[in-house]
């Protein structure tokens, strides 16, 4: 792995590769956060697609360059967002079917010229422009790819503002002058000259998950724009510059080990996303769970006792729960405080306080529920017995003085004062 490392430094075709993968990294990620939050991922598809007549053509006529192929394959991907907005516009057709129509019809033509041309004598590999060829690029698409990379990021910098506001709010964005339309249009400018300029290094086929997937991975990290943006360049940067260390360490195909990067990237973040994340969401479930159990236990025990039966027994009859819950719960209640568990079951001052700061929160949920939603009294238990769990102190305070400091809840129970 270390020679490896090393090759990548010393081997000019290595550092060219590098900075190859590096630049596709960076730009998609960057393009694609706007790329993700658009829904513009089958568009994005459709251009990669539908650049390859403009492949064909620019062959044709000006030979094997890397600025002919640049030319042609923009115009192709302007002409295809042209067609479909178009069509999406003035014809009675699905917006996603449009889509299809027109790039499987671009590609076609794509695939149908590049095997007339193969069949008299040209020769213009259908392989490298699916997958890539990263490993034999040149000095001119390194500069292409920087020169796109610069741009694209200044655009982004400059731009921010208004690809912000059309992206969430098209409706104001028109209000403040900006033109939605053009906002599209542009991005779509954009998103076909990274496609191009990232079509040797990973090809046509995987230019999409290097668009897509960085951008999804961001968006499991983080809700604010500036940071997606800026994680899901990182994210395609580092799944770019490790998937081409790990193929040319075990002798495998650079662009699909980046897509395959990008991917672990991002199921890492589907399980481990700090506010996403299923492992996390799991933990809090089952966190929120024991809570609940904690102090419904609390509120049981707290009536049993006012009534002057509170038993192991009786508690475990009114809340239904096994033997290990409801030992465990009492266990952890006489940890914090709550509970004396011997001679006889008896809760102490500072559960008491507990268990009316709970049933204060039920009953002004109730109350709350009743006289600003207008839900009658036989609508509200369960409801209130959910929220009384969520509530923060803060939130309870704002709700009774909303209320007017009420006495009672809607079925003439008190509601317990503040201590």
């Amino acid at each position: 792995m270390f020679e490896t490392i090393e090759l990548l430094f010393t081997a000019e075709w290595a550092i060219r590769a590098l900075i190859a993968s590096s630049m596709v990294g960076i730009t998609c990620g960057l393009l694609g956060s706007f790329v993700v939050l658009r829904n513009m991922a089958l568009i994005g598809d459709a251009l990669a697609h539908a650049i390859l007549p403009g492949v064909v053509v620019a062959f044709v006529t000006v030979g094997m360059t890397t600025i002919g192929f640049f030319i042609g394959s923009v115009v192709a991907g302007l002409i295809t967002a042209v067609l479909i907005t178009w069509i999406q516009s003035n014809v009675s057709t699905k917006n996603d079917a449009a889509i299809g129509i027109v790039f499987t019809t671009m590609f076609a033509l794509g695939v149908i010229g590049i095997s007339t041309l193969n069949k008299s004598g040209a020769h213009l590999d259908l392989e490298h422009f699916l997958l890539g060829t990263i490993m034999g690029i040149n000095d001119e698409d390194i500069y292409l790819l920087l020169g796109i990379g610069f741009y694209v990021i200044l655009s982004v910098l400059f731009f921010y503002r208004y690809l912000f506001v059309s992206t969430f709010q098209p409706v104001i964005a028109e209000t403040m002058g900006i033109s939605v339309k053009m906002v599209h249009y542009f991005l779509m400018l954009m998103l076909s000259f990274v496609i191009v300029a990232s079509l040797r290094a990973v090809g046509i086929i995987l230019v999409v998950a290097m668009l897509v997937t960085p951008a999804s991975t961001a968006l499991m990290l983080s809700d604010k724009l500036h940071k997606v943006v800026i994680i899901s360049a990182l994210i395609g940067f580092l799944s770019a510059v490790s998937g081409m260390i790990i193929s040319i360490y075990l002798d495998l195909t650079p662009g699909p080990m980046m897509a395959v990067m990008a991917a672990i990237f991002y199921a890492l973040a589907v399980f481990f996303s700090p506010k996403k994340g299923l492992i996390i969401k799991s933990l809090r479930n089952r966190n929120l769970r024991n809570k609940i159990h904690l102090e419904d236990t609390l509120k049981q025990a707290f009536r049993l006792q006012q009534k002057g039966n509170l038993t192991f027994k009786n508690l475990q009859e009114q809340l239904g729960y096994n033997t290990n819950l409801l030992r465990k719960n009492l266990k952890k209640m006489s940890s914090n405080q709550m509970v004396k568990l011997t001679p006889n079951l008896v809760l102490t001052p500072t559960g008491e306080n507990m268990a009316n700061k709970l049933i204060r929160a039920h009953r002004l949920w109730e109350t709350y529920l009743v006289n600003e939603m207008g839900l009658s009294a036989e609508q509200i238990h369960e409801d209130a017995e959910k929220f009384e769990h969520l509530l923060t102190d803060d939130m309870l305070d704002e709700v009774d003085a909303k209320l007017g400091f009420p006495k009672e809840d809607p079925h003439g129970s008190p509601i317990p004062p503040k201590k």
